[in-house]
């Protein structure tokens, strides 16, 4: 399919002769030859049943991770739902954040929403008057019921609550074999209110950060977790860096709270950082993460984002982005 340093190509076929080629094979057809996470859509695209990658793994400092990207990639090609996601948070009960706004998120964008309860809320628009934990034993079968009976392609948490529910959720994932997680590290209400206690920042940060195959956070809760002020865009650059180097894999710091019209966030994947840019404006929704844009991004966002980049095009569509 691409040009590729592991073996001898006498003829290129590329991702473009494909479909041809599912014309006049009746088998399933297997595509091979420099393959990699940015450029598997295209062929994915084009029709190929199944890919056979050697570098992109094997060259992979996580192998497991690495697979998992382009198994993700098929996703692309499914009925809808497409895709499997896992939810692991609180429950909002005026609707705005929280389990419901996720599951709201999830099958706006076209996926199966599963979800296990950390906490349960006593909340409305202007603020959070009680939260009720949910035993860590109840959040372990929680866990095991889903991660036992449905594939979960991605799973995405917000707020865990306490030290014993973080434990718990880092032990299942990994006993699942779970690599695409998606960390919203939520530590304050919109009114606020604490969610996560000193313990449990100090048991998230050694135990489930290093998990994430991409962390989220905004700006104070950048602060907490890298311990310096954020008031800049340079500094967003070094909370990513930072975080990245505390173990996360990706990071996306979101710079609403330093918004004057126009809002920024920085993505870091390890390598190179790239700038979304939009028009700040608060939703007439409550709260609603889910409600903040007209219309659910289609499946190529990178091209039709709700941002604009700084950096030059996007790659091909991956997981990531």
């Amino acid at each position: 399919m691409f040009p590729t340093d592991s073996k001898e190509i006498s003829h290129l076929a590329g991702p473009e002769a494909l479909p041809a080629i599912k014309e006049r094979v009746k088998l399933p057809v297997v595509a091979i030859g420099g393959i990699n996470r940015d450029n598997g859509s295209q062929i994915v695209d084009n029709g190929a049943d199944a890919l056979a990658v050697i570098s992109a793994i094997l060259g992979h400092r996580e192998p497991g991770l690495a697979a998992a990207e382009l198994a993700l990639l098929f996703n692309r090609r499914a009925q809808f739902p497409r895709g499997n996601v896992l939810t692991i948070a609180g429950s909002d009960s005026g609707g705005g954040a929280g389990i419901q706004a996720d599951l709201k998120t999830i099958t706006l964008l076209g996926s199966y929403g599963a979800s296990a309860m950390t906490a349960l809320t006593a909340q409305n628009t202007r603020g959070v008057a009680a939260i009720h934990g949910v035993p860590a034993e109840f959040l372990a079968q929680q866990l095991d019921s889903v991660l036992s009976d449905i594939h979960v392609d991605v799973v995405k948490t917000g707020m865990l609550f306490s030290a014993d529910n973080i434990g718990i959720i880092a032990d299942k994932l990994q006993q699942y074999g779970k690599k695409i997680i998606i960390i919203d590290p939520v530590m304050l209400a919109k009114g606020g209110a604490e969610l996560i206690d000193r313990e449990a920042l100090a048991v998230f940060k050694k135990r489930l950060l290093p998990g994430a195959y991409l962390l989220t956070p905004n700006i104070p809760e950048a602060e907490k977790l890298t311990g310096f002020t954020v008031s800049c865009e340079d500094d967003m650059q070094r909370a990513a860096k930072t975080l990245h180097q505390m173990g996360a894999r990706n990071v996306l710091v979101k710079g609403g709270h330093l918004a004057e019209g126009t809002a920024v966030d920085i993505l870091f994947d390890g390598k190179t950082s790239a700038s979304f840019r939009c028009r700040a404006f608060s939703p007439k929704t409550p709260m609603a993460p889910a409600a903040r844009w007209p219309r659910p991004f289609p499946p190529s966002w990178p091209k039709a984002s709700r941002c604009r980049r700084r950096l030059p095009a996007p790659r091909n569509s991956s997981p990531l982005q």
